[in-house]
């Protein structure tokens, strides 16, 4: 390995145990800052398992390290979904598919075969892909600017760059352990690390990606008497959510929403993450749609309506989602809330949010 690979991977490594720090260091904020420093740990772990001197060297001291690397694409899935799914929590059940995913590399180290090696970079190709689909699947309704940016650029990018690896592992595996493949990995790697970290610190776009997904909502609050043209926007919208119960509709977006208000749709999404606090469009329109339920489920002269006719005419597709939604907003199932209210055995839950 030349005097520059090494210096390059040398580089890359001191700026992802950095990150990995920052991250860490707040790891208690949220998930994301935890999966974030363990994802940069990942990626160290591989810049310098990857080296050509290290590649097909089979000492005790490297497997470890080389688990870990293993394990990058797990943890990019599980990076990706704490990063835009703020109900996302990892659990146990995510800890036991990363053991698996060490399980099974732990067999190709130790029992080399070229039938598992294909395995493990095919499921490894796998959690990559469930990685770049939780970045696109709700792009369209997430609320928080620099994080809807950041979607298809940061963590695609990154997915994109370990799905090439993990090609050229699959098909031409000596390659990427030999000039110029390794030169070119190392400068790949340096350069992902040295934009991670200097996004982490602030200096690229608004916010650093962690700060994207860890702040609060602000609360929702009067706006400024000066702010005329968004006090007015806000006013149309409360009446198109009361009033007209646009809520209701069948695959309500932002997009048919701004349409509606004749607004652009990036003004309407900073109205309603700036002003109301939400993040996401869906928590917004599930709270018109869980406080319809609500009163309804609480009324003595709906007492015999079904449940699920309760949730389709709230504006829910089905009783899955209107249950998952409802228990999370009120800490009951829909049934248990009814039997409270009608009998009168418990206080009225606080309201959830999303109503203007």
């Amino acid at each position: 390995m030349s005097d520059l690979e090494t210096a390059v991977r040398g580089g890359a490594i001191a700026l992802l145990l950095l990150l990995a720090a920052l991250s860490l260091r707040a790891a208690n904020r949220s998930s994301a800052q935890l999966l974030s420093g363990l994802f940069a740990l990942s990626v160290a772990a591989f810049t310098l398992t990857s080296m050509p001197e290290l590649a097909f060297r089979h000492v005790l001291w490297l497997l470890p390290l080389r688990l870990v690397s293993a394990g990058t694409s797990v943890v990019f899935w599980l990076w990706s979904r704490a990063l835009f799914d703020d109900s996302f929590r990892p659990s146990w059940r995510h800890l036991a598919i990363w053991l698996a995913m060490l399980a099974l590399a732990f067999g190709c180290f130790t029992q080399p075969d070229p039938n598992l090696d294909r395995v493990l970079n095919l499921v490894s190709l796998g959690f990559i892909a469930l990685g770049i689909w939780e970045a696109l699947s709700g792009r369209g309704g997430d609320l928080v600017e620099g994080r809807r940016r950041l979607r298809p650029v940061l963590a695609l990018a990154a997915a994109l760059y370990v799905v090439a690896i993990v090609i050229v592992e699959l098909f031409w595996r000596d390659r990427l352990y030999s000039a110029p493949a390794s030169i070119i990995n190392a400068v790949g790697l340096a350069a992902m690390a040295f934009i991670f970290v200097l996004n982490r610190l602030g200096r690229l776009g608004q916010s650093p990606i962690e700060d994207v997904t860890d702040m609060p909502p602000p609360p929702a609050s009067a706006l400024a008497p000066s702010d005329l043209r968004d006090a007015t926007a806000l006013a149309a919208l409360a009446r198109l959510m009361d009033n007209n119960r646009a809520y209701r509709e069948s695959g309500l977006s932002v997009g048919a929403l701004a349409a509606r208000l004749d607004m652009p749709e990036y003004r309407l999404r900073r109205l309603i993450n700036g002003q109301l606090g939400h993040r996401n469009f869906q928590s917004f329109v599930n709270g018109y749609r869980l406080a319809e339920a609500q009163a309804a489920l609480a009324d003595p002269t709906q007492a015999e309506v079904p449940i699920l006719t309760i949730a389709l005419d709230a504006g829910f597709q089905s009783i899955g989602p209107f249950n998952r939604a409802f228990k999370a907003a009120t800490g009951a199932t829909p049934t248990e809330y009814r039997r409270a209210q009608l009998d009168g055995h418990a206080p009225k839950p606080a309201p959830v949010s999303g109503r203007i």
